[in-house]
This record gives structure tokens, C-alpha cells and sequence, in this order.
């Protein structure tokens, strides 16, 4: 009989966060092959809430979130917004090694969404430098 044993990361992975701006740890970075096999897609996974960056509560510490952007070059310019909370000067020309950001700290607008039937935490390209508002 299979035994299964549950993480704390486990336990909160599924927790549905009040929509608002996060300060988050950037997890590890990977970088996978897009369904359409195309292009890759660039992750940061298990990034873990730190605490809300705008009310100090830490409700919901160490809920892990995966940012995700694609590798297609017509969606780079979602990616603008993250390097520049990272400290990135965006100017045409600009080259970045995104996987540097892993283990760094920005704030994020975590948002609900409904996939595929259930309520899920989202995070659609809204980024801040942390502690600029």
C-alpha cells in the first residue's frame, strides 16, 4: 500500500490568496519547451510569498506561485515589467540573463482566476521594485 506524505509546500500550494500586491522570493529558474514546441518558456518556480506588501500580514507566508513568461520574441515585452522590479534598465538594445532574478525579492498583484473548473492564484504581469509605493 502506497504511503503519501504531505509538505508544508504541499499544504499550502493550493491556498487561494486575497487578490493584492505580494512581496515574494523569486524561486529556482527553468526554462521548458512550450507545448507548441516552438519556443521555451521561462519559469520561476515554488517563488513563496513573503507577506502582503501593503497591509505587513503574513497570512498567507509561503504560498508557493510559479511565474511563468514565454520565449516567443512577440512576448517579450510582457517580461518588462519583471526586470525592471528587479533593477533593469529596459532600453532597446538591452540584453538580460533572466535566471539571475531567482533568490531576488519583488513585489507581484497576485489576482484570482478560474483553470479549467477551480479558483487558482494568478500572476498577470503586474510587478513593482519592492518597497516603491
Amino acid at each position: 500500500m502506497p504511503v503519501i506524505d504531505f509538505s508544508q509546500d504541499d499544504l499550502l500550494r493550493g491556498k487561494i490568496v486575497t487578490p493584492g500586491w505580494y512581496l515574494v522570493e523569486l524561486g529556482q529558474f527553468t526554462q521548458k519547451l512550450a507545448k507548441s514546441g516552438e519556443t521555451n518558456n521561462y519559469i520561476f518556480e515554488d517563488t513563496k510569498i513573503i507577506k502582503n506588501a501593503e497591509t505587513g500580514s503574513e497570512e498567507f507566508t509561503g504560498v508557493p506561485l510559479n511565474i511563468l513568461f514565454s520565449g516567443h520574441p512577440k512576448a517579450k515585452g510582457f517580461m518588462v515589467g519583471f526586470l525592471s522590479a528587479l533593477g533593469a534598465e529596459i532600453k532597446a538594445g538591452s540584453r538580460f540573463n533572466i535566471e539571475n532574478g531567482a533568490g531576488k525579492q519583488i513585489e507581484v498583484f497576485v489576482d484570482n482566476d478560474i483553470y479549467e473548473g477551480r479558483t487558482v492564484n494568478r500572476i498577470n504581469h503586474m510587478y513593482r521594485t519592492v518597497g516603491s509605493v
